[in-house]
């Protein structure tokens, strides 16, 4: 009957209802209370058989143990330095005890994406010898109410049981993205979010640092502006851990760890690499390292070279070549204003410029990889103009030799006026220290057409000087497509020899 039971339900049915129909029965009630039935029996197998199912599946199934350490993760000291300490309160317990310290229930990890936020956790249970329980966010919502919050219950469960299984003191729990579930509570809406964080911190609160297993809490967010202050406060989440962007050494440690299953080539300077990569984050830095193996293995080379790590940068950061076949007049308007961009850069910055390219990647038909020569967070007034007139130089370099611009400038103008707001911001017009918010908009408009003119026209100005440049140049970019920052240089010093 099981077996064959939605086929009999299917056949018979109909055949019943049509009997009754025929003697005159009024079948639409009973119709309308099948429907009714079916619904809810549909219901109540989906929730039963995807929700709880999924549920049992999940705990059923076995979850490896992690092996990863805090020595395989590069670049964040300072994070893991801070980490260690707050787990150190999970391991001497007894100290704990003694000094009257009230342990931490849970630690928050905050930073950009691809930071090593997840790694940092796995690291942590590795540390100090815990079970790793692990969700996402995304994990605990559904369409029905209450879903969320069993989970959470049978979450802390399962860690306490998994601990006790394996004769381990302590669990780790680490939740993902905790912003999907921890968001802001606002107004009076009743949410089924709302429901699931306050599960979570009742579960918080229910935890008892002299109970064993102890539990510890790791979450994970790039927004941690969108939590609820409640999760937040001292005695639920008490360490705020930021982990942030590498520096210089960090990202040359990440390389280093990334390229040691790597035949690298002896000319290789990863600390090159290290500089090029501004900004970068340690799964882009992994990435430019996978990368850079595949352009070795495309042209079966035996190790990867230099080359090819720069071309993964150039793909890391701009995207992959692309396809577009461009005019020939389009070629060299692009190659003017590449070389704009990289003549002002040289002038006011010298050996910052790494490469000028003239093929497309992304959505770009040309660029300049800047090489910064070291790491720098504060930024000063005349270095800020810089940078503006860096953006501006490929706009000027079209009006130069073509009397106009064109489309290709719009994302330097985008570039050129957040870094003239950031000036506005921090002071440094002659608006002097102001809040925006109570400036007028034709005050701010007439401040930054001011800043703009006048910038624009020290890049004119200076562009000039090396009008030579370009036409040295111009023809070598759009034969070789690539000129290198040694080349670039070269031909300017050879016109500095000639001027002088």
């Amino acid at each position: 009957m099981s077996k064959y039971g939605k086929e009999i339900a299917i056949g018979g049915v109909p055949v019943i209802l049509l009997f009754l129909a025929f003697v005159g029965v009024n079948v639409l009630p009973i119709m309308f209370a099948l429907a009714i039935g079916g619904v809810l029996f549909y219901m109540i197998r989906m929730r039963d058989g995807v929700s709880g199912g999924m549920d049992r599946k999940r705990q059923m199934k076995p979850k490896a143990p992690s092996y990863m350490t805090f020595d395989d993760i590069g670049g964040q000291d300072r994070a893991k330095h801070e980490l260690k300490e707050a787990l150190d309160f999970l391991i001497r317990h007894e100290d704990i005890k003694k000094f009257g310290i009230r342990p931490l229930k849970g630690i928050l990890l905050t930073g950009p994406p691809g930071t090593g936020k997840t790694l940092m956790a796995k690291a942590a249970a590795h540390y100090t010898n815990s079970v790793f329980v692990s969700a996402a966010g995304s994990e605990f919502v559904e369409m029905y109410v209450g879903v969320g919050a069993s989970r959470i219950r049978d979450m802390f469960k399962e860690a306490r049981m998994r601990a006790q299984k394996e004769n381990k003191e302590s669990a780790i729990i680490f939740i993902d993205e905790i912003d999907v579930i921890g968001g802001k509570r606002e107004g009076g809406q009743h949410r089924e979010y709302d429901q699931t964080l306050n599960q979570l911190l009742t579960e918080m609160d229910g935890m008892h640092s002299g109970e064993a297993p102890r539990v510890l809490i790791i979450a994970a967010t790039n927004r941690k502006e969108m939590l609820d202050s409640a999760l937040l406060r001292p005695g639920r989440f008490d360490r705020h851990i930021t982990v942030d962007l590498p520096d210089k050494k960090g990202r040359l440690h990440i390389l280093n760890i990334h390229s040691a299953n790597k035949p690298l080539a002896d000319e290789v300077s990863l600390d090159k690499i290290a500089e090029e990569t501004f900004h970068f984050s340690g799964a882009q830095l992994e990435s430019v390292m996978n990368e850079a193996a595949i352009y070795a293995m495309r042209e079966s080379s035996e190790n990867v070279e230099q080359k090819h790590l720069s071309l993964a940068i150039d793909k890391v950061m701009m995207g992959e070549k692309a396809d577009r076949e461009t005019t020939k007049e389009e070629r060299e308007r692009v190659a003017y204003h590449e070389l704009g961009h990289a003549i002002v850069a040289e002038a006011v910055k010298p050996g910052t410029v790494s490469q000028v390219a003239l093929s497309p990647r992304g959505q770009a038909l040309g660029y300049v990889r800047h090489n910064p020569q070291q790491d720098q967070y504060l930024y000063t007034k005349p270095y800020l103009e810089q940078h503006i007139m860096i953006s501006l130089g490929g706009a000027v370099a079209e009006e130069m030799f073509y009397g106009n611009r064109s489309t290709g400038s719009r994302n330097d103008f985008e570039q050129a006026l957040n870094m003239v707001g950031n000036m506005i911001d921090c002071g440094l017009t002659s608006l002097g220290i102001v809040d925006r918010n109570l400036v007028t908009k034709e005050e701010l408009m007439k401040e930054n057409a001011k800043i703009m003119d006048e910038l624009t026209g020290r890049t004119r100005e200076l562009l000039q000087r090396f009008r030579p440049v370009f036409l040295q140049s111009l023809d070598i970019l759009i034969r070789e497509e690539v000129l290198s920052g040694e080349q670039f240089r070269s031909l300017l010093a050879e016109l500095n020899k000639q001027t002088a």
